[in-house]
């Protein structure tokens, strides 16, 4: 049987459906009786409170051959906390390595860590793509606690024997997403202009159906154990070409005025903005070719049929509000 962790979230829930569509059995942890999963004789659900709450995870591991832990502090734009690294550690550090000693301790073959690409920074140069050797340790408080999480998990590989896997998504992106990516499927969609026309930057993201595939796939690979793995769609994008993409997937025609990247950085730091232009304006790929190499891996959906069936949702979604 697999525990899957954060069942409820956008990975783990269509991680969890996926897997009872495979036939196997699945203990899905979440906060409250859950109702939107198939009906499945091979679903059990495990009701859990927060992830720094839980002093031991005793009933949750009987009978598990496996973890995937994809429950974490997610990463927060503008965070409030008075001290936003305690909080992420308290989560994504010491909540997954509480987990993963006990997990070690009742026999667990594999441990599967669903960490961030912003472990390993924030932003590229044009063709030269992070790398799972790439040796760096983040500033950003969410990208640290992940990064101190990897640290003591391969630790406690290493002592233990229990196998671990590490992979980093870049922005994941699919039926159901949320944030800054549903905002601009919001826009897009209403077919209002964007003076975002004119941007030569490279992003790396990675659709849901291909991230769920590959964590799938690491189940059981023999050549995964104890491995960091960087994933994406192998498709890289400027921000002007994914608008585009987005306002296909609608059916919609998109208006998007070339201003120069200058003159808009400019204006972002002036209304303090800075770090939604970062993320608009500079390029952050990742070399997943370790993914292909040595578990012969490969994307099973594009990013044009991906955004399709998001977009498709995201309407659906809209008409039953």
């Amino acid at each position: 049987m697999i525990l899957v962790t954060g069942a409820t979230g956008f990975v783990g829930q269509n991680l969890v459906g996926s897997l009872l569509m495979k036939n196997k059995p699945v203990r899905a942890c979440v906060r409250s009786r859950y109702n939107k999963y198939i009906e499945s004789p091979l679903l059990e659900l495990f009701i859990v409170k927060d992830l720094e709450q839980i002093a031991s995870w005793e009933k949750s591991l009987q009978d598990i051959e496996v973890v995937i832990h994809t429950a974490a502090r997610v990463h927060i734009m503008e965070d409030k906390e008075a001290n936003p690294l305690a909080e992420f550690r308290k989560v994504n550090t010491e909540g997954t390595l509480n987990l993963a000693r006990q997990a070690a301790e009742h026999g667990i073959r594999r441990f599967i860590f669903i960490s961030s690409i912003k472990v390993n920074g924030e932003m590229t140069t044009i063709g030269e793509p992070f790398k799972p050797t790439d040796n760096t340790i983040p500033t950003d408080p969410y990208g640290l606690s992940k990064y101190e999480a990897e640290q003591g998990l391969l630790s406690i590989a290493d002592e233990t024997g229990m196998e671990v896997v590490i992979i980093r998504p870049p922005l994941i992106y699919g039926p159901g997403v949320k944030a800054n990516f549903a905002s601009m499927m919001k826009w897009v969609s209403k077919g209002i202009p964007s003076p975002l026309g004119a941007i030569e930057n490279q992003r790396s993201l990675i659709a849901l159906e291909n991230l769920t595939d590959f964590i799938i796939h690491s189940i059981d690979h023999p050549k995964a154990a104890n491995e960091v793995f960087l994933i994406s769609d192998d498709e890289d994008v400027s921000t002007t070409e994914l608008l585009r993409k987005v306002a296909k997937a609608f059916g919609k025609q998109t208006t998007l005025l070339p201003i120069p990247v200058n003159l808009m950085t400019f204006f972002a730091r002036l209304f303090g903005k800075k770090t939604i232009a970062d993320r608009l304006f500079s390029s952050l790929q990742i070399d997943s070719s370790k993914v292909r190499d040595l578990l012969d891996w490969k994307p099973v959906i594009t990013m044009d049929e991906q955004l399709r069936k998001t977009a498709e949702a995201y309407i659906k979604n809209e008409k039953n509000l």
